[in-house]
């Protein structure tokens, strides 16, 4: 606690956090040194043990007193494992004021477990690739998608197209199909059905209260024995990711987009 203080009154807070966890590393070594748990083997050596398992518990309660200021809820945990109570900072020059005849918890909690380095290192490598990846996804989309272009149109050609806001208020899986949904698009006053392949991408759950853009004028079609009515408009990246196009600002279903 004296090294401690010392470190605190120059402000070099890891420092003093340091003196404390050696003193719990000195606890440890103590323990290798006394081997309580064949004292506890010689009936003739159970002053020794005592004597040993005493000295422990004045450390373990010294060092979690000095760790209050850090760590204040793993501070009263340890002390509550060792059945005793908080002391003032300013009793810790004189050791030996332990009280006695204290219990430890039958069933003590692990506050510092130690890292697996195998799986530690594994997750690093895992979160290392994920965060280049999304870089690598992050410079591809700031640097753009080069498509190949259609021909030419004229406006209208364009003009032909009917281009709507829809509020898609049900949806659904299309049985016996792996990439489509069903959804029920509210266009104005009425409600379309339309059949779109982004089951990969978008839940019946998600899709539900979703204003989407909708190609309106299309001529129906069946899509796996299903009727669509319409077009939902998608964008797709480089690796074939969808993300539905929606008004970016809130329009009423049936807003005309031009």
């Amino acid at each position: 606690p004296v090294k401690a203080a010392a470190k605190m009154d120059k402000l070099r807070v890891a420092d003093a956090i340091t003196e404390i966890f050696t003193l719990f590393r000195r606890c440890n070594k103590y323990i290798d040194e006394t081997e309580p748990w064949n004292l506890a083997k010689d009936e003739a050596k159970k002053d020794r043990l005592a004597t040993v398992l005493y000295n422990l518990f004045e450390g373990i309660r010294i060092g979690a007193v000095c760790l209050e200021a850090f760590l204040p809820s793993t501070s009263r945990k340890i002390l509550d494992q060792i059945g005793t109570q908080q002391r003032d900072f300013l009793e810790l020059d004189t050791f030996g004021r332990m009280e006695e005849d204290v219990k430890v918890v039958e069933k003590p909690e692990i506050l510092f477990a130690r890292i697996d380095m195998k799986e530690f290192m594994a997750k690093l490598e895992a979160d290392k690739a994920a965060k280049e990846a999304e870089a690598a996804k992050a410079a591809a989309m700031e640097a753009g998608i080069d498509i190949e272009a259609k021909p030419e149109i004229t406006y209208d050609d364009f003009a032909k197209l009917q281009f709507q806001v829809g509020e898609i208020i049900a949806c659904e899986a299309v049985k016996k199909s792996k990439k489509l949904l069903c959804s029920q698009v509210k266009i104005g006053s009425q409600v379309r059905q339309i059949v779109s392949g982004i089951k990969a991408h978008y839940t019946p759950e998600e899709m539900v209260g979703k204003k989407v853009m909708v190609v309106t004028n299309l001529k129906p079609a069946k899509l796996a024995g299903v009727m669509s009515e319409g077009m939902l408009l998608c964008a797709e990246d480089a690796e074939g990711n969808l993300s539905l196009m929606v008004p970016e600002k809130e329009m009423p279903s049936g807003a005309e987009i031009c």
